[in-house]
């Protein structure tokens, strides 16, 4: 995978599956300075998502590779399909790859492909509610807080190395959707800083062992 010279943006390619709203704040960001980085593409793995029409919009680069597509005797072609999407990153000349809303578990080997270069966001407190229904998950279990995490990829599912995260109070008689608002405000925020202190060179992955600012982050960093 190709890394940017001193001297120029590194490239990123944003991996979504639905809306893009952390794409869109990423984009704007890059836009107005705050991220030193430009985003190359925009990959979803669904093509109807509503993420596609706002990248565009953006004037971004799109590309859709349809997991529906990827199918052998009637089963989903886990590989085949991870074989294109690496495809179409390396082509993209991207540095870093950012999974913005991407709802597929990619193996071992693919994230292997991309060690160091990936990070992830995921509405929960990790290593609290991992996987799917977070909100409704926190909400169920009496959480007193609940918030948003930024990590760097690895093989166990939203369990790589935490960068940083930001929390909010569950309230008495909230809803999902009340909650999933909140959490989203903050995803908007805290993603696009961590991208930044990628994007500077103050972040950096060091053989597993995450930096910021030459210091090992050995808990996440907390932003309001």
């Amino acid at each position: 995978m190709p890394v940017s010279s001193s001297t120029e943006a590194p490239r990123l390619a944003v991996l979504i599956s639905g809306a893009g709203s952390n794409m869109v704040a990423i984009a704007r960001a890059c836009e107005a300075g705050s991220i030193p980085a430009r985003i190359c593409v925009v990959i979803s793995d669904v093509a109807q998502a509503g993420g596609v029409a706002r990248a565009r919009e953006l004037g971004l680069a799109t590309e859709v590779v349809d997991r529906g597509l990827f199918r052998r005797d009637g089963v989903a072609d886990r590989a085949a399909f991870e074989a294109a999407l690496a495809a179409a990153l390396d082509a993209s000349g991207a540095d870093y790859i950012i999974l913005a809303g991407f709802l597929r578990v990619l193996s071992a080997a693919f994230v292997q492909r991309y060690t160091g270069r990936m990070l992830n966001i995921h509405p929960s407190l990790l290593p609290r509610h991992k996987g799917l229904d977070t909100h409704a998950r926190a909400i169920a279990a009496g959480d007193a807080e609940h918030g948003v995490s930024v990590h760097f990829v690895t093989a166990e599912l939203d369990g790589g190395p935490l960068i940083a995260q930001s929390v909010v109070p569950v309230l008495d008689g909230d809803t999902v959707a009340s909650l999933s608002a909140r959490v989203h405000a903050r995803e908007h925020v805290l993603y696009p800083t961590v991208i930044q202190w990628l994007a500077n060179g103050r972040l950096r992955w060091n053989d597993g062992e995450p930096t910021l600012d030459g210091k090992a982050l050995t808990l996440p960093v907390k932003l309001a």
